[in-house]
C-alpha cells in the first residue's frame, strides 16, 4: 500500500476521534447505549448474557453493527435470535463481532484478519479509503472507551457454523 492511500485511510479513519473523545469515560456497553444507535446490539447483549463481559476490564475492540444493520437481517432473525433457546448461537454470533486488544484504525489497515473471540476469523481488507471486515464497511472508527475500542459496522457478520 502506497503510503499517501495509507496516510488517507488513516485520516478518514481518525475523523471520530474528537468526537469520541469524552466517551473514554464510559466502557463499551455504556458508550454504545450512549450513542443510541445500537439499541439492538444492546439488547442482544444482555440477552446473551455478554454486556458484563464487554463492561469488564478488556482491552476489547468491537466490530460493532448499528440497528440499521441489524434490520437489513431477514425478518425475524433478531426476534428469533433473542429467544431464550438461541442464546448459545447469539453468542456465537456477538462473539464474532469482538477481538482481543485495542485494535484501532491504525493497527486494522495493517491486518488482513483477526481472530475473533469466538475462536474465527475476520477478514479485514482496504480499498482506498474503505475498510472491510467481511462483507461489512467500517463507517465509524476509533470511538475509544475505557474498555477498548468500537468500530462503527454497516453490516453484521455472521460466522460459519
Amino acid at each position: 500500500m502506497k503510503a499517501a492511500s495509507f496516510a488517507l485511510i488513516l485520516s478518514v479513519l481518525a475523523s471520530a476521534l474528537p468526537a469520541a473523545a469524552g466517551a473514554a469515560k464510559k466502557d463499551i456497553v455504556e458508550t454504545a447505549v450512549a450513542a443510541g444507535t445500537f439499541n439492538t446490539l444492546a439488547a442482544a447483549l444482555q440477552a446473551a448474557g455478554l454486556a458484563d463481559t464487554l463492561k469488564g476490564k478488556g482491552p476489547f475492540t468491537v466490530f460493532a453493527p448499528t440497528d440499521d444493520a441489524f434490520n437489513k437481517l431477514p425478518a425475524g432473525t433478531v426476534e428469533t435470535l433473542l429467544k431464550p433457546e438461541n442464546k448459545e448461537k447469539l453468542k456465537a454470533i456477538l462473539l464474532y463481532h469482538v477481538v482481543a486488544g485495542d485494535v484501532t484504525a491504525a493497527k486494522v489497515v495493517k491486518l488482513s484478519s483477526a481472530k475473533t473471540l469466538n475462536g474465527q476469523d475476520v477478514k479485514i481488507s482496504t480499498e482506498g479509503t474503505t475498510v472491510m471486515v467481511n462483507d461489512a464497511k467500517v463507517v465509524k472508527a476509533d470511538v475509544i472507551t475505557s474498555n477498548g475500542v468500537i468500530h462503527v459496522i454497516d453490516t453484521v457478520l455472521l460466522p460459519t457454523e
